[in-house]
């Protein structure tokens, strides 16, 4: 599977990138949501692993943009973050996120939970 993450903590990333390339995943990052505009279009990973908290442009808005895109639309997205009392469940899925974790993510179950998400969707969209 491939799967872009978008976290713009560099430690975050490297565990996230390391923990999910372990499980046998093609694993793209980028670091800002022009980027991730960029990279999700360029390289069509099968979900985005998506931080809320981005310099700059949210990820809401970057999830908004990439849901409106036909280019990325079909692309399934779990939104992370620190601050879930920031960011209501219901606003992460109005905003076209498939899933919602709050971090700290369990590096354990991260690899079958982005699979669970993909799997999903996928039924969703079967004729």
């Amino acid at each position: 599977m491939k799967i872009l993450v978008v976290e713009d903590q560099p430690t975050e990333l490297k565990l996230a990138v390391h923990v999910l390339s372990a499980a046998g995943h093609e694993v793209d990052r980028a670091m800002a949501a022009d980027q991730a505009l960029t990279a999700a279009k360029k390289a069509r990973p099968s979900v985005i692993l998506l931080d809320l908290s981005l310099p700059g442009m949210d990820g809401l808005t970057l999830a908004r943009k990439l849901k409106a895109d036909p280019a990325t639309s079909g692309i399934p997205i779990v939104a992370v973050t620190s601050y879930p009392e920031k960011f209501s469940e219901a606003e992460v899925l109005e905003a076209g996120c498939d899933a919602f974790l709050h971090k700290p993510v369990s590096t354990r179950t991260l690899p079958e939970t982005l699979a669970a998400v993909v799997q999903n969707a996928e039924e969703n969209t079967a004729p």
